[in-house]
């Protein structure tokens, strides 16, 4: 399941080269009971022997129980195991994504070869990942229930790796019946940026990549602390408002959302941080323009590229502060090839790239050397 570049997920603030795991990697990974985790919550991994038991403990908001899946080297013996349980033979050979978030995931766990099917593949932004499109590779298959089964079927990858919003299996269902595993990614559920791009070792431990992986995620760690760390020894915090208005609402984060975290660790007041809500608010124009019509920074507008795009798409807009002295900003800097948002396919993997653009913005002097990246003025 794509997923799609809708208005809520717009509001959302949201590469060095690895050296290749060695063999002997392997034997070191397997001697330790359980994988490492500094900042996910939504799944675990436990090691016995060469096999790995890999947990997603939340699929879906509010989901009660999770699934686990056990991965067992190919040519090892199967243990005995539950019925619900899903084997996956690893490393695996091929994948199948349903997210542009899990590409970069493959990408610097240098794994891009393995993808051989995708939902939509013009949102794909990664250069790696499209010559590999160009070139022929990647089979399109379609978008939930717009999947084609019999594409998907002649692919016959080793597993399809999906993101649901509910309980709902039914399309899942519909593919494991082909013999294809379904291995369910909830990363998006992560409460802390760091957590959420914690999520490359989830898909590391099905290429036996997890010291590859653990080392990407150290370099974004410690960008992402040290811009941090920056940004809390200012007092002066400037006022963010987010978001534009779709159809009659203006959407825009909740206070306890990833967006407002993210925001906080800038050195941003955000108008809502005290907000107790982790997901997103439907406001009236009028209410926000009440609270933040003086906001110093407005950041996150849609699909907006110009100031005068802004005006012409409702005059209200023009009224705020920020739009008054040009201080309105995209994080839609760039695009792939084919229009994709690179934000939404890499920005969930490098927080700290997205922190310290909103550092740079916030408090320009702070970060001299930094040039934005995702971000951008609007003129």
């Amino acid at each position: 399941m794509m997923k799609k570049i809708s208005g809520i997920a717009l509001l959302l603030l949201t590469c060095w080269a690895c050296q290749t795991e060695k063999p002997a990697d392997k034997a070191v990974q397997t001697k330790q009971d359980s994988l490492s985790l500094d900042y996910a919550e939504g799944f675990k991994v436990h090691y016995d022997g060469n096999i790995k038991i890999v947990e997603v403990l939340y699929p879906f908001q509010g989901a009660t129980s999770g699934y686990k899946y056990l991965l067992v080297p190919q040519g090892e013996t199967v243990p005995e195991h539950e019925a619900n349980v899903r084997v996956i033979r690893t490393p695996i050979s091929s994948i199948v994504c349903t997210s542009t978030t899990h590409i970069p995931l493959l990408d610097y766990i240098d794994e891009t070869n393995k993808l051989v099917g995708f939902t939509t593949t013009d949102f794909i932004s990664s250069e790696k990942m499209r010559a590999r499109i160009d070139a022929g590779k990647v089979t399109e298959l379609g978008i939930d229930k717009g999947i084609n089964m019999e594409r998907l079927a002649m692919l016959k990858p080793a597993l399809v790796m999906g993101y649901t919003l509910s309980s709902d299996y039914g399309q899942f269902k519909k593919i494991e019946a082909l013999g294809i595993p379904v291995i369910i990614n909830a990363e998006y559920l992560e409460k802390h940026p760091l957590g959420r791009a914690e999520w490359i070792k989830f898909m590391a431990v099905f290429f036996n990549k997890e010291k590859q992986a653990d080392s990407v995620f150290q370099v974004v760690k410690k960008n992402y602390i040290a811009a941090k760390e920056v940004a809390d020894r200012v007092k002066d915090k400037p006022t963010v408002l987010c978001g534009v208005v779709y159809g009659d609402a203006w959407f825009l984060p909740g206070g306890q959302n990833y967006a407002s975290r993210i925001l906080k660790d800038a050195g941003c007041q955000y108008l809502w941080g005290e907000d107790t809500s982790n997901g997103y608010l439907e406001l009236s124009f009028e209410a926000v323009y009440e609270k933040a019509n003086l906001a110093d920074l407005w950041i996150g507008t849609g699909s907006f590229t110009t100031l005068n795009e802004i005006n012409e798409a409702d005059e209200r807009y023009t009224r705020f502060k920020p739009y008054q002295q040009k201080q309105v900003y995209t994080y839609d800097a760039r695009k792939g090839a084919k229009g994709g948002s690179e934000f939404m396919e890499l920005g969930y993997l490098r927080p700290d790239i997205i922190l310290q653009d909103l550092v740079k913005i916030a408090h320009p002097d702070l970060l001299p050397s930094h040039t934005l990246y995702f971000h951008k003025k609007l003129e």
